[in-house]
């Protein structure tokens, strides 16, 4: 038997691989051109302003961002280089280290918020419109806590 190559699973896992790639090109452009900061380093500075004390987990850190536990600290290696994150050490667990935005990287998201914010209306909220974004993000929140 012939394997099914258009089945309705594997188009839609297809789409929504296709639209992710699409739209991080997009935002990274803008962001980058916009910036001169790239998407991975945006990323990483929310997450740190979004969390308690704008401190992370270095694990913790690495799969909100989608990166190995290496791939996070070469990441943050960079990041610290520029003086926008620090590392502490967790008190309660030597094993473990805390990513902690620094001033500078909370002044560098605040410059890069409105541009950022201006690249997102225009690749996902313009094409879907504001119940489309909100559906969008109810979807989404459903598939990442069913796949954690």
């Amino acid at each position: 038997m012939a394997p099914v190559t258009d089945d309705r699973l594997v188009t839609t896992f297809g789409m929504l691989l296709e639209a992710h790639a699409t739209l991080v090109g997009a935002v990274r452009a803008d962001l980058d051109t916009d910036l001169d900061m790239p998407l991975s380093w945006f990323d990483v500075l929310i997450r740190l302003s979004r969390s308690p004390h704008h401190r992370l987990r270095m694990t913790e850190l690495a799969t909100q961002v989608g990166l190995s536990a290496s791939g996070l600290t070469r990441l943050v290696d960079r990041i610290e280089e520029a003086g926008l994150v620090r590392r502490e050490a967790c008190p309660s667990d030597r094993r473990s280290t805390f990513a902690v935005l620094a001033a500078p990287g909370e002044e560098a998201l605040t410059l890069a918020l409105p541009a950022h914010i201006a690249s997102l209306r225009r690749h996902l909220q313009d094409p879907l419109g504001g119940d489309g974004l909100a559906q969008l993000e109810a979807l989404l929140r459903s598939l990442r806590d069913c796949a954690r």
